[in-house]
């Protein structure tokens, strides 16, 4: 039996019917190099309960304390059922990208069982008209509590359930698992009254740990290493207020190569710095259209972990935070790009001199009571509306360089990340890398943002002007200061702009041809939402043909109204 931590807490804490605190991904996989070139879903449950040893995620529940007055504890569930949370679901013909989304949004949208393991993995078959997968393709639509997993251990769980080649074989070591008996209230009670003793002692602790890094602070402050500005100031906008149960999820994909070549506009710049730019300019281009922008700059909350070598394999939360300007009220995209790296450096000191691991720790000792009141206060006293510090999300999660299997069938795409929201945070994202390709994918309250394809074009159409900004500058010998980058066109509020599915780089892997027509690109789509499209976008069916050098990933995933 282990205690949780009080981040970890915090999201069991949050946990309400329309706020499940559970995060999770579309992976699409090719059962072409499994034995016999086809997997049953027998041999799925099969792989992953001969791997369940490997990760200490998978056999464990919570046990809350009666009235939440200490953190909840992890035992090892005595009641696991492997075939519970592993299912299995089919799509109905034609089984295209926006069936698949559709049921990957009302799966996202439902909580998790916390009285059990809280994760879940739904496998979907039927994906044989999804556009750019050959026919026989299946996906996973995964889910798995935030209190159990962030991001890095997200990936180390992947890697709990996949191999580096298509091998199936079991892992050599024995599995030495034992479940525990649920502990009865009155031991979980007395746990709770020693642990209300010891734990000032542990904030006294933190308190005297945390002094040199708010020491480092002033001193940083006043030698301007960093300096507090208003654009740390988030603005009032549609995303930051209540929200719904309802989801929907979209997202683009990138060649990586070409995701990086646009540091040629900033070569001190990083990767994250480009996605945070990209970002910046499709809510630029999305707000303009609704005649919505704020004056001032958006922010975004950018999880930083701090999870050391030797916690690569638990449980839980190892991770700080900094706040991002994310330059919305800049329609020039290589000025947007310098704003976000010198922005993002400015917030990288700030965050150096206090202590990441500082703030993380001090989050360890905050009493859970005080937590669930102020969760609760939070929500009902629409404290959302003007409370949150940030305006959205943009969190970075590296993704494996080479390709991976699972019961021997290989992980074509990494295609969609799926996040909580609360209420105050209507749209987060995610950015994650997968050998060759980078995606940026969002989440958002089906109720704020009703036509989700439109974003969508708009990250598509951000990223464009980025790229072609940095062509010219390559150019131009690789002075950015001597090529004025193209000026942003606003997107239309009445009709959603034309959906590409390539940049005017040339084609990339193999497998993937030039770029195919708009009206084409438009295939297995939903009919855009009124606000954003004047006629519906046309549908086709018909087996999927090889991907552009920039596919399209996405399509409207809310629940359809009846």
């Amino acid at each position: 039996m282990r205690q949780l931590q009080g981040m970890d807490s915090s999201f069991v804490a949050l946990e309400s019917p329309n706020s499940p605190m559970h995060i999770g991904s579309v992976l699409i996989y090719n059962p072409e190099t499994a034995p016999g070139g086809f997997v049953r879903f027998k041999d799925i449950l099969q792989f992953i309960g001969s791997r369940m040893q490997l990760s200490k995620t998978m056999r464990q529940r919570l046990v809350r304390v009666p009235f939440d007055l200490d953190y909840p504890y992890w035992i090892e569930d005595p009641d696991f059922d492997l075939e519970y949370h592993v299912r299995h679901v089919a799509l109905p013909k034609p089984g295209d990208w926006r069936q698949l989304c559709i049921q990957a949004a009302r799966i996202h949208a439902r909580p998790l069982d916390l009285n059990r393991p809280p994760w879940e993995f739904t496998v979907i078959e039927g994906l044989d008209a999804v556009e750019g997968y050959p026919a026989g393709c299946f996906a996973f639509v995964t889910k798995v509590h935030h209190a159990a997993i962030d991001g890095m251990s997200g990936i180390d769980l992947m890697e709990a359930l996949h191999t580096v080649t298509p091998s199936t074989a079991p892992p050599n070591s024995p599995d030495e698992w034992k479940p525990e008996k649920v502990p009865g209230p009155v031991e979980l009670l007395g746990k709770s009254y020693v642990n209300a003793i010891i734990n000032p002692f542990k904030q006294a602790q933190v308190a005297a740990q945390s002094l040199p890094g708010v020491a480092s602070a002033i001193k940083g402050l006043v030698a301007r290493d960093f300096k507090l500005t208003t654009d740390l100031v988030p603005p009032r906008t549609r995303f930051n207020r209540s929200i719904s149960p309802h989801r929907v999820v979209e997202g683009r994909s990138f060649d990586l190569a070409e995701f990086k070549s646009i540091r040629a506009l900033l070569p001190a710049a990083k990767v994250n710095d480009v996605a945070i730019a990209v970002i910046g300019g499709a809510l630029h281009k999305y707000l303009t259209a609704k005649d919505d922008l704020p004056k001032g700059t958006m922010t975004a909350m950018a999880p930083i972990s701090v999870r050391s070598g030797d916690e690569k394999g638990d449980m839980g939360n190892q991770v700080s935070a900094m706040v991002a300007p994310l330059g919305t009220h800049i329609a020039d995209p290589a000025q947007r790009l310098e704003y976000v790296y010198n922005q993002t450096s400015n917030s990288k000191a700030m965050t150096n001199a206090i202590g990441a691991r500082t703030m993380t720790e001090v989050s360890k000792v905050n009493p859970l009571l005080y937590m669930a009141l102020g969760a609760q206060l939070f929500s009902r006293v629409s404290l959302a509306h003007r409370a949150m510090p940030f305006n959205t999300v943009v969190t970075n999660v590296p993704g494996p360089p080479v390709h991976i299997y699972s019961a021997g069938s290989r992980l074509e795409s990494m295609a969609l990340s799926l996040i909580c929201l609360t209420d105050g945070l209507g749209l987060a994202h995610v950015v994650q890398s997968y050998v060759k390709e980078a995606y940026i994918s969002f989440t958002a309250c089906r109720d704020i943002m009703p036509d989700p394809e439109f974003y969508a074009q708009c990250l598509q159409d951000s990223f464009d002007e980025l790229l072609t900004a940095a062509k010219a500058v390559e150019a131009a010998g690789g002075k950015s200061g001597s090529v004025k980058a193209p000026s942003a066109k606003p997107a239309s509020s009445t009709k959603a702009p034309a959906r590409k599915t390539a940049s005017k780089a040339p084609a990339r892997a193999p497998r993937k041809t030039a770029a195919k027509p708009a009206a084409k690109a438009a295939t297995t789509r939903s009919k855009p939402a009124a606000k954003t499209a004047a006629k519906p976008a046309t549908k086709t069916a018909g087996k999927r043909k090889p991907r552009p050098a920039t596919k399209k990933i996405t399509s409207k995933t809310g629940e359809e109204k009846s």
